[in-house]
């Protein structure tokens, strides 16, 4: 009869050690939890960084072009950017409501 109880008693604190010891695993500091969002927020940062590089590439071959004086580059610019236009060319614009 006692060894039943001991073993209960027993039974039940080690279970609340390894119930405390998981919260602790989980929800510390430097837990599981703060591991994974650690985890997630290097991915989101290095997808961010590949989206950053490939906009720098697109801008540096924009840059290189303009460089070299292409002229088509520069007509296409002057016609976005400044809405310039060629002698004789009628522009038209279109007011969405």
């Amino acid at each position: 009869m006692a060894s039943s109880r001991f073993n209960k008693t027993l039974f039940i604190i080690l279970g609340l050690i390894f119930l405390v010891g998981a919260v602790y695993i989980f929800f510390n500091d430097e837990g599981i939890l703060k591991y994974l969002k650690l985890k997630s927020d290097v991915n989101d940062l290095k997808e961010q960084i590949l989206t950053v590089d490939k906009d720098n590439k697109s801008l540096q071959a924009e840059i290189d072009s303009l460089q070299r004086k292409d002229p088509a580059k520069i007509e296409k610019i002057a016609r976005e950017k400044y809405g310039m236009i060629r002698k004789g060319e009628t522009t038209i614009k279109i007011i969405e409501k």
